[in-house]
């Protein structure tokens, strides 16, 4: 298998149609499958995609779970289960990611990406532009802006930049046959951990044609993943400390930058309801 979509996703009624069509209009010289891990969505999610199944029989694999997978505490983990279960079943040459709420918009994009990483193997993964929707009204924008880098590595991430929307990622599915690094169980930010690990072994490539959209709504994540989440602001912090030894303090200077950032901060009086 070439690539495999990674779909994790949890209450995603309104949503999963839009992001199965995305996946299934792709056009492409190579087979895909599509990944799902539907962590015991309260709602018609599961329905949903058990027809898409029906519809398309052979393309998707889907992990309908009865419970949750957790972690239920601390909050900042939510989901953590779900995704590292459904990485380690991905089994393609490259993996795809595109959560149940996101959308991709260019059928071409697998084909644009694979293209890329097949003729340049010392990338470790590859993203692109999208839009960012917002379900209150608020006016979409680019996620990224016109001066991002075509070429960054782990540096870059370490510096505390975050430049990859996550439904924009295509990898060298390195957790195929490597586990998973012993901090990455202590990281809220699972979208980073994977980054990570992966920037540790090979560049990352940037296309700026917009080929997907990212939607924010008060039922992600992103919404306790949050600078003024003291408690994510410590986890994030030990993570890059963590992080530092992983890499055997090779990033010293640049992450006790960012390790300087973080105490800045979290010396801030704290607010009321953080």
């Amino acid at each position: 298998m070439k690539v495999s979509v990674c779909v994790p996703a949890y209450n995603h009624e309104k949503y999963i149609a839009q992001m199965l069509d995305g996946a299934l209009m792709q056009q492409t010289r190579f087979p895909f499958e599509i990944v799902i891990g539907d962590d015991a969505s309260t709602d018609a999610t599961p329905a949903i995609i058990q027809k898409y199944m029906q519809e398309n029989p052979g393309r998707i694999r889907a992990f309908l779970h009865s419970e949750n997978q957790g972690p239920k505490e601390p909050r900042e983990f939510a989901g953590r289960n779900n995704v590292l279960q459904l990485l380690k079943a991905c089994k393609g040459e490259y993996v795809a990611m595109c959560e149940g709420d996101d959308y991709w918009t260019d059928p071409l994009k697998l084909q644009k990406q694979v293209n890329f990483m097949d003729a340049n193997p010392d990338f470790a993964m590859c993203h692109h532009n999208v839009t960012v929707i917002y379900e209150d009204g608020s006016a979409p924008h680019l996620f990224n802006n016109p001066e991002q880098k075509l070429i960054s590595t782990i540096e870059d991430i370490l510096e505390d930049k975050w430049f990859m929307a996550t439904a924009s990622w295509l990898y060298r599915n390195y957790f195929l046959i490597n586990d998973f690094a012993d901090w990455h169980a202590k990281a809220a930010a699972g979208d980073w951990a994977v980054a990570i690990q992966l920037a540790a072994n090979g560049k990352i490539r940037y296309l700026p044609e917009v080929m997907g959209v990212y939607r924010k709504h008060s039922a992600g994540l992103s919404n306790v993943h949050s600078r003024d989440n003291r408690n994510f602001l410590k986890n994030r912090r030990e993570m890059f400390e963590n992080v530092g030894q992983w890499l055997e303090n090779r990033y010293s200077n640049t992450i006790s930058k960012t390790l300087a950032e973080y105490d800045k901060q979290l010396s801030q009086p704290e607010k009321i309801g953080s």
